[in-house]
């Protein structure tokens, strides 16, 4: 049987995976966005649904007016005699630390620092030791990989950190993790930056603190020399074995929006590709040493058939699941029922690094089609396609001294142009967005036909262009520069892809 890539579509970065008994799990990274750490799981390594988010209260975790692409790093998820940890960073405050329960399904417990630099870090267990690892810099400022062994109750530091290995050579030295399989330690890495040169190497060594020696044909997955190809920087991932003796490696990769257009908007995604042992004690990653959008398994691996066909109504979103806000929301600013989402405006605008009133979903796919009701109720309220605070397009409905009209706004970097603007009678405004890998085009209609507002492209929401690592979410929105209590309401939405 065959299955695509990515496996997991949709700003779901930074993979980590492990197993606990028939079940997989997997969390990402999530930057700015609340709550954080999207938790999924799987039964068969191909189909993958998200079941809650590991960092679910203020307590846990600071976002407040954080940078964008900054906050919520590379997470690493462990289970170990009954209990799961997930070990992560705060890259703005630059600072490390692990969380943990006894229930997949429940609550997570409250942080627990610990005082060793670097991003992306790790856990690794043994002989009822815990170690910790994570990358840095020596004192030359060279990228490295460093471990110390700690107190897993209380992150205390139980031997000064160790460098491991600096990596090949290339820059950006990230994603640490440790394995021991069979009679070596594998120290795994990836290197060249999350972008088009991204490549994962490894290391091996019979001894826990090295010296750890290269695989002689390292890189072990890159796609970086397949110009024109959908599926693009493969790279930082986790290994796995699942229930039935087969090997697994989970990165992320993103889809650029063409085959010749550099650029790509919905984020970075994660696929799975095979990971095969050779007899002298390697292993090989992927389909040649790279990742397919195209895969195909052993009939002796089985796996549910992939459906990328959806149909989103507020009615099947997941409050736990599927909503995302800005940093540090107030949650009393949102009404989410079956049928509508109400949102009372604050005076805080999409261009402000800080908690607007927004609540948003991933866009998964480049193709869509959206329609959604919207009666602003004296806010400016709309639908917006957002990558971060200087980037994002929203179709407009706003409503001041009882004239209501409807725009288009787009926002690049420091230009904020606006559409012309429409007017309209109605309390109630139907939306209506067509999306391409390339554009979305934009519509609006009452009683009478659709009138169309304009035209965006996709590219200038890219990571090519914009800078950082998140991607693009679809946001409800409602401003109110008032002191008056104003609810937005938002009605009758649904967003259809046919694969």
């Amino acid at each position: 049987m065959n299955y695509q890539n990515p496996v997991l579509r949709g700003m779901y970065p930074d993979p980590s995976i492990c197993r606990a008994g028939d079940k997989y799990y997997m969390v990402c990274s999530s930057f700015q966005y609340f709550p954080g750490v999207p938790l999924l799981e799987s039964t068969d390594m191909i189909n993958w649904k998200q079941i809650g988010n590991v960092l679910t209260r203020p307590s846990q975790i600071d976002l407040k007016k954080i940078n964008s692409s900054g906050g919520v790093f590379a997470p690493t998820i462990r289970y170990h005699e009954g209990r799961f940890y997930m070990v992560t960073t705060i890259d703005t405050y630059h600072e490390n630390f692990y969380v943990y329960t006894d229930d997949i399904y429940g609550e997570w417990s409250e942080p627990i620092v610990v005082e060793q630099d670097g991003i992306d870090p790790s856990l690794f267990f043994e002989d009822g030791r815990s170690y910790f690892i994570s990358n840095g810099s020596d004192e030359k400022g060279l990228g490295d990989i460093q471990m110390c062994e700690i107190d897993i109750e209380t992150g205390k530091k139980l031997t000064e950190s160790k460098i491991l290995w600096q990596g090949t050579g290339g820059r950006f030295l990230e994603d640490p993790h440790v394995y021991l399989l069979g009679e070596y330690y594998y120290l795994l890495e990836a290197e060249g930056g999350t972008e088009y040169g991204h490549m994962v190497n490894y290391a091996r060594s019979k001894e826990l603190w090295g010296p750890y020696e290269p695989y002689p044909e390292n890189p072990v997955l890159t796609n970086r020399n397949l110009g024109g190809y959908p599926i693009q920087a493969a790279g930082h991932g986790d290994i796995l074995e699942d229930k039935d003796g087969n090997w697994w490696f989970a990165h992320l990769a993103f889809r650029q929006i063409d085959n010749w257009f550099t650029f790509h908007h919905l984020g970075r995604e994660t696929c799975v590709v095979p990971l095969h042992w050779r007899e002298d004690g390697w292993f090989e990653i992927g389909v040649n040493g790279t990742t397919p959008t195209e895969v195909t398994l052993p009939d002796s691996i089985s796996f549910e058939k992939q459906n990328f066909s959806f149909e989103r109504t507020f009615a099947n979103l997941s409050l736990k699941n599927d909503w995302i806000f800005l940093r540090t929301p107030n949650m009393e600013d949102y009404r989410i029922t079956g049928n509508e989402v109400s949102v009372r405006g604050r005076n805080i605008s999409l261009s402000e690094a800080d908690s607007p009133s927004f609540a948003a979903i991933r866009q998964t796919e480049f193709h869509l089609d959206i329609t959604c009701d919207i009666a602003p109720n004296g806010n400016e309220a709309g639908l917006s396609f957002y990558l971060d605070e200087k980037h994002h397009y929203e179709l407009v409905i706003s409503q001041c001294d009882g004239i209501t009209e409807a725009f288009l706004r787009q926002t690049i970097g420091v230009v904020c142009h606006e559409g012309e603007k429409i007017s309209v009678t109605d309390e109630k405004v139907k939306l209506h967005i067509v999306s391409d890998s390339i554009r979305y085009h934009f519509y609006i209609s009452t009683d009478g036909p659709e009138k169309e507002l304009g035209v965006a492209e996709t590219r200038y929401l890219s990571s090519e262009v914009a800078g950082g690592f998140t991607g693009v979410v679809i946001g409800f929105y409602a401003v109110n520069k008032t002191e008056e209590e104003k609810w937005a309401v938002f009605s009758n939405f649904k967003m259809t892809h046919e694969e």
